[in-house]
């Protein structure tokens, strides 16, 4: 997924966006007491033991490498899983994924501990610690968080920071401009090879690979079964889990759920759609929103079309910097910050509106800002990134299917804006760079089965659209599909509610409780002059 964030109640990269820290206070039982260790089946603390099973083997030994101190990994079990990096080919070399579990907070944990996959792809699930652990999951399990292969802690990682400091240039470049897209495209291209040259298989970094690396470390930890539980682009790896290794999992929570039955542009165009509906019909309920900004929808719509036919320039400064900052905002940076900026729903109406009568600032300055943070640079495994999408994505989606995408979801939008899905800029001149062979057609296959499951989404979610929920449902037979109303992707991070309705699902699978969704209400809108 292309890189596009406007500040936000917490970062998820991408389809989770991308890569993740929340400091909602929530649900943890149990603090006051000493942390206990859940036990394999050997009577030892789960990762405490070296142990190799096949071509895979774990080691215990320091907690992986993390951009910032993160306080809910003291105190974590720590190691290192190593497996091959393409184990249909015999002499391939090994690689190595960092291990930390966060021991429960319960006096007596549960046998069977939590496994948390996240989002991108391409983010490291150690660095989202944070979030697992301030959303109560180790309240009486342990909660494991591997580094998927390729990403920030992993060995290699397959970190581009030149794409990370092209995307922070290119907000003063024309968005899906021609020009542009050349840009784009040479810093894959060079990213491609910079990989290359350092002996990296590009072709072995997907999920088919990865769903194995994590059964490999359920046998090397000695776990009869865990849980998953999957954020954003990790539902689409938690998806093909369960359909390759469904025999150790007692159960599941997809939180922003990307489907790999679905996954391609015209999904991205259909979020979108969703996402945006939600956010302006909660205005339009409001009676203060709408007699203030009536029809939001097609005060958007225009201003996609008059950007696209004569994008705005403006100059802004960002948080901590007093450097200015030059920004062009044309149809498809509007689309791509909308797609964010449900993240901060309450601003949407009034920037909007600002933007719509001259000034840019408000919407300039957050699609600046998430591209020129430090949390944009350097923590993205690019390369797993386009070894998913180009490999399992493009492939089993024309370019006239992506296009159809964005004339049926936004009919009225120019061409040029639906040629470029929202978060998949330039995905099919990229992935022609990238040159990974297909995946499987399998890869494409519904996940089927009976494995509880829980099917999270929020009403506001641009970036996997809620729809996907129902959708995955219809599948596995012993699904629950909640959708939180009035929040955006990876309700997880920024909804209490949401969390007790995970942590209630572990502890009954079959039965969540989900009261709290009645007593819910809408953002207050934040009204202009």
């Amino acid at each position: 997924m292309a890189s596009h964030h406007a500040p936000r109640r917490r970062t998820v990269r991408r389809f989770h966006a991308t890569p993740a820290a929340v400091t909602t206070a929530i649900l943890v039982t149990g603090l006051l007491a000493a942390p206990a260790h859940a036990e394999n089946g050997a009577g030892v603390p789960i990762g405490t033991v070296a142990r190799t099973l096949g071509d895979a083997s774990f080691e215990p030994g320091p907690c992986p490498k993390t951009p910032e101190p993160i306080e809910a990994l003291e105190g974590a079990r720590c190691g290192t899983l190593t497996v091959p990096e393409d184990r249909a080919e015999p002499s391939s070399r090994t690689i190595k994924l960092g291990v930390a579990i966060v021991p429960a907070a319960a006096g007596t944990p549960k046998a069977d501990p939590i496994v948390w996959l996240a989002g991108g792809p391409g983010d490291d699930a150690v660095g989202e610690a944070k979030m697992a652990i301030d959303g109560g999951l180790n309240r009486d399990r342990d909660v494991i968080l591997m580094s998927q292969r390729g990403t920030y802690s992993a060995d290699p990682n397959l970190l581009c920071p030149s794409i990370d400091e092209f995307n922070a240039r290119a907000v003063g470049l024309v968005y899906d401009a021609p020009s542009t897209e050349r840009l784009h495209v040479e810093a894959t291209k060079a990213c491609h090879d910079q990989l290359a040259a350092r002996g990296i298989d590009l072709g072995a970094y997907n999920d088919i690979e990865s769903a194995a690396d994590y059964e490999d470390l359920r046998a090397a930890l000695g776990l009869e079964q865990w849980n998953l539980y999957a954020i954003s682009y990790g539902t689409h790896l938690a998806l093909v889990y369960m359909r390759l290794h469904p025999e150790g999992l007692r159960s599941v929570g997809l939180d922003g759920i990307l489907p790999p039955s679905k996954g391609g542009s015209a999904m991205t165009w259909s979020s979108a759609r969703q996402g945006f509906d939600g956010l302006f019909k909660a205005c339009a309920d409001q009676p203060a929103c709408n007699k203030r900004y009536p029809n939001l929808s097609a005060t958007f719509d225009k201003l996609v079309r008059d950007l696209e036919a004569k994008p705005v320039t403006t100059t802004v400064t960002l948080p901590g910097s007093d450097k200015p900052v030059k920004v062009v905002l044309d149809g498809g940076a509007l689309v791509n910050w909308m797609t964010s900026a449900t993240h901060v729903a309450e601003q949407v109406p009034i920037a909007l509106d600002e933007l719509a009568n001259g000034k840019p600032q408000r919407i300039a300055r957050q699609w600046a800002g998430g591209k020129l943070s430090p949390q944009a640079m350097g923590r993205v495994a690019h390369g797993l990134v386009y070894g998913v999408f180009c490999s399992e994505w493009t492939p089993y989606e024309s370019q006239e299917q992506a296009l159809q995408g964005g004339q049926q979801a936004f009919p009225t939008f120019p061409r040029s804006v639906q040629a470029q899905a929202p978060q998949l800029t330039f995905l099919r001149p990229d992935c022609d760079v990238w040159n990974v062979p297909a995946a499987p057609r399998s890869i494409r296959d519904v996940t089927r089965g009976d494995i509880p499951t829980l099917a999270l989404s929020g009403s506001f979610d641009s970036q996997t659209g809620a729809d996907n929920g129902p959708y995955v449902a219809r599948t596995l037979s012993r699904a629950k599909v909640v959708t939180v109303p009035y929040e955006p992707h990876v309700v997880f991070a920024t909804s209490k509610c949401a969390q007790e309705i995970t942590v209630s699902f572990f502890d009954t699978p079959d039965a969540p409780k989900t009261e709290c969704l009645n007593s819910l209400k809408p953002p207050r809108f934040e009204i202009g002059p």
